[in-house]
């Protein structure tokens, strides 16, 4: 009988199991097989094909779902020659491929020997190519214990961040600079919309934040103000060190008196923020001629009272990016940068992420 191996999020193992014996004819069905959470090991009795697109479309339990081909034992040697003769019916010449080894259990042997080994086999028998970022096919061991499960799928089937035809926006992230307005008021609430400001620029790892006021701030306001921003930056900068695959960039902060920060930067890019702005579709176009040409793109957001109207006389554009709708301190500058990124993104502004693979052979 054919094979079906899914995982879950652990925890809901037996919900997605028990969901899945309801829309399946009579599926025996393996929950944790050897104790190993947010796994189910599914077999049926009919065509695999239905099973696997009846549980794809009615258990959103189940987070991947892969046809197993075979099922054999956990040897290196014995893998490689299977996944071979699998791949001469599913792997042309002209295709790329990648193995992905995932090991659960002891054994004498690392998931890259597996990937190596079977890597080699395939392409003696195939001829195809290996592209280990964005394959056609994706041949994929699953060994738990002493057996391994084999499936190969297509692959877009594989989840990734960042493909073919996504926008590039980190570039024009890096250029803009956000020039915030002090909050004020009781020293919790301060402190706390400093951390979100914080975090949030940091999330989008602009080129800086200018803390600007333009008259004279209470000195025990300010300093918490600017301990928030801090924390918030640097508690989100901590996460992105562990988790990107870049070299995450630390937004700077300064502090610079308002009404000199717009004539120092009188001749780069202005984009003043007021409710009494025009909307941001409507100047859109204009924009984005302008941000082409700019090393840096200013965004002014106030808090409280808003900008004072010299300040936004001086600017080059004035834009509302939520008509009718007045944008709390805390959440601005998020709201901002999304609203100018989604209107630059609907005209076509950011260059796409094409891909082409490096090498041929096993070589990265």
């Amino acid at each position: 009988m054919p094979y079906l191996l899914a995982t879950t999020i652990r925890g809901v193992e037996k919900i997605a199991a028990h969901r899945i014996a309801e829309i399946l004819e009579n599926p025996r069905i393996v929950i944790k097989p050897h104790g190993f959470s947010g796994i189910i090991l599914i077999e049926v009795e009919k065509d695999i094909d239905v099973a696997y697109e009846l549980i794809k479309s009615e258990v959103p339990e189940v987070e991947s779902l892969m046809r197993v081909l075979a099922e054999i034992e956990a040897d290196p040697q014995k893998i490689a020659e299977k996944a071979a003769e699998l791949s001469r019916e599913n792997i042309m010449a002209s295709e790329t491929f990648a193995v992905r080894t995932i090991r659960r259990g002891r054994h004498n042997f690392t998931s890259i020997e597996i990937n190596t080994l079977v890597g080699t086999r395939i392409q003696e028998v195939t001829s195809a190519d290996v592209d280990l970022n964005y394959p056609d096919k994706v041949v994929r061991i699953d060994i738990i214990e002493d057996k391994a499960f084999i499936s190969i799928m297509k692959g877009e089937e594989e989840w990734k961040k960042l493909r073919p035809g996504k926008s590039l926006m980190r570039p024009l992230l890096s250029k803009l600079a956000i020039i915030q307005t002090p909050y004020g008021g009781d020293p919790e609430g301060i402190y706390r919309v400093g951390v979100r400001i914080g975090r949030a620029v940091q999330t989008f790892e602009i080129k800086e934040l200018v803390i600007a006021p333009y008259l004279p701030v209470d000195a025990e306001e300010l300093k918490v103000f600017i301990e928030g921003l801090v924390e918030g930056r640097d508690s989100r900068y901590r996460i992105q060190v562990k988790t990107y695959s870049h070299k995450p960039h630390k937004v700077p902060i300064s502090v610079q008196d308002l009404y000199q920060l717009i004539r120092e930067r009188r001749d780069e890019l202005i984009i003043g923020t007021s409710t009494r702005g025009a909307p941001l579709v409507s100047v859109i176009e204009d924009i984005a001629k302008d941000i082409r040409r700019s090393s840096r793109v200013n965004i002014l957001i106030g808090s409280r009272e808003g900008l004072p109207r010299g300040v936004l006389r001086y600017s080059d554009y004035m834009i509302d990016v939520i008509p009718t709708v007045t944008l709390p301190t805390d959440h601005a500058s998020t709201a901002i940068i999304m609203a100018l990124l989604t209107a630059l993104d609907s005209i076509g502004f950011f260059e796409k992420f094409t891909y082409r693979a490096r090498s041929k052979g096993m070589r990265e």
